[in-house]
């Protein structure tokens, strides 16, 4: 019996850019897997980076400074989706591994349908509470006008942002990486693009200022959502939900508890990150100018550096659920390496481009006669290296996670972001001077690295259940659902009562 029947082979879900996770061979179809993922992250960066060009260029810094207020609450809005989204890909991809389909558009339909309200009420409340989020950033008076008019924009760019995000990883829980790669891309060439129109108001467009570049960034979302969705239902991918599966809309309680319960570490995660951050920041700024100019620099670059470990971290996730929802327990040592030596690859080729070219990469973002560039040269020997050790956490996470352990690798990054990171820069630094906040960056890393090495080899994970609410009524609603779309008996569905989940 196919995965999925119906009255006309027209209804039949297409593979598209799907790849198959569970049987194919691990290393190749990994790293194809990864690529458009991490090309993916790449135009997100570039995207921001011109677009903080045309502000600056067409506006000025204060206009530059405002649009960093806002940026951050998006980010800390998309960290909230991140975990969620990452927990329903997790449920999708098992899901897709056990070739049910009807219970990945299951999951799916609980997400939308329960994050699409939420995110509308975000960006209502957002709007509302924007001068006083600011006043919480501590947002200068003289860019608090804009800041407000831009934040205000932005938060209408909510609900397509997010859907749109979310919407991505779930396609990528499927095996398809490269559908969210192009809607990615012509969300990105719309944004960049507009930007200039409707800041200066070319044509017969109005001048809008720092608003129109929230204006681009409205359109560019809601187009590529659009587009994304008329390509899925065009394509018949299998995440569509079409006549009685739009009821799916209507959340699953036994899903949206998993949903909840593993998203809200996975997001809290990224909080972590961003505070420690933050913190480090301020730290940071007591050195002087230069320090923080070369600082600010080098995290630019860092961004790039980071990428190939984020891309790989998802890939291993995804194709780890997957395998684990076939009971194919046998492949996740091999997923596991494969990701690391691909990591080790590619974020060491990285490191060591920029470590050769260092003075040229920094000189991009201070000029080459700043005297920034020689502090930003000074850290990047220093620090640069843990990223390999960052990127080996991120295999390692992306493993255990898509068997739903994700309090530990929380509790992790904690450990690693503030009692060894802060404190090292905090305690090291009568003796270290200011070198101590540049090595506390590659300790932590590795001390990420060496824990995570810990909770895979001798972590529980292995032992817990699949994330899924009762796998065998899960096989027998999906027997029901085929056979009453393909008026077969029901005895027709014995071949699911096959156990399928080892381990």
């Amino acid at each position: 019996m196919n995965q999925e029947s119906g009255n006309s082979s027209s209804h039949h879900p297409r593979s598209g850019n799907r790849r198959d996770l569970v049987n194919a061979p691990i290393p190749s179809t990994l790293l194809i897997f990864a690529l458009p993922t991490l090309l993916s992250s790449v135009l997100q960066s570039l995207n921001g980076s011109i677009n903080t060009a045309w502000i600056g260029h067409l506006i000025g810094e204060t206009a530059v400074a405002a649009t960093t207020n806002g940026n951050l609450v998006m980010f800390l809005l998309i960290s909230f989706v991140f975990g969620f989204g990452m927990a329903s890909t997790i449920l999708i991809g098992q899901a897709v591994g056990r070739r049910n389909i009807h219970e990945a558009r299951r999951v799916l339909g609980t997400a939308v349908g329960f994050f699409l309200p939420a995110v509308i009420g975000i960006a209502i409340v957002g709007w509302l509470l924007a001068p006083a989020l600011l006043d919480l950033l501590d947002t200068a008076a003289d860019v608090q006008p804009l800041a407000l008019a831009y934040l205000r924009t932005i938060f209408i760019a909510v609900p397509p942002m997010l859907m749109a995000t979310l919407l991505m990883m779930a396609l990528r829980g499927t095996g398809d990486s490269l559908t969210p790669l192009w809607f990615m891309g012509i969300i990105c060439v719309l944004d960049s693009g507009l930007n200039p129109l409707f800041i200066l108001g070319l044509g017969p467009l109005p001048t809008l200022g720092i608003v129109g570049s929230g204006v681009a960034t409205v359109l560019a979302n809601l187009i590529g959502l659009g587009a994304m969705l008329g390509y899925i239902y065009w394509r018949n991918l299998p995440l569509r939900l079409r006549g009685e599966e739009l009821a799916f809309l209507k959340p699953d309680l036994a899903y949206l508890k998993i949903i909840v319960l593993k998203g809200i570490p996975m997001g809290l995660q990224m909080v972590v990150v961003t505070t420690s951050a933050l913190a480090m920041l301020s730290l940071v700024n007591r050195q002087g100018v230069n320090t923080t100019a070369a600082y600010g620099a080098t995290q630019q670059l860092w961004t790039y550096v980071q990428m190939p470990a984020m891309a790989l971290g998802a890939a291993v996730s995804a194709m780890a659920a997957q395998s684990i929802g076939a009971g194919r327990w046998d492949r996740l040592s091999d997923i596991t390496r494969a990701g690391i030596m691909f990591n080790l690859l590619l974020t060491g080729a990285l490191v060591t481009l920029l470590l050769l070219f260092d003075r040229s990469a920094l000189a991009l973002f201070l000029g080459y006669d700043s005297p920034a560039v020689a502090i930003g040269r000074h850290i990047q020997v220093i620090a640069t290296w843990g990223f390999l050790a960052f990127g080996v956490s991120f295999v390692l996470f992306g493993t255990v996670r898509a068997n739903g352990e994700v309090l530990r690798p929380l509790l992790i990054m904690f450990i690693a972001m503030y009692p060894v990171r802060l404190g090292i820069a905090w305690g090291l630094k009568p003796w270290l001077g200011v070198d101590a906040l540049w090595w506390s960056f590659p300790a932590s890393m590795v001390a990420t690295m060496l824990m995570a090495i810990l909770l895979y080899k001798r972590g529980k994970w292995r032992r817990r259940h699949v994330m899924a609410p009762d796998p065998q009524a899960l096989r027998e609603d999906e027997c029901q659902h085929q056979c009453a779309s393909a008026r077969e008996p029901v005895a027709a569905c014995a071949q699911w009562d096959e156990p399928r989940l080892a381990g």
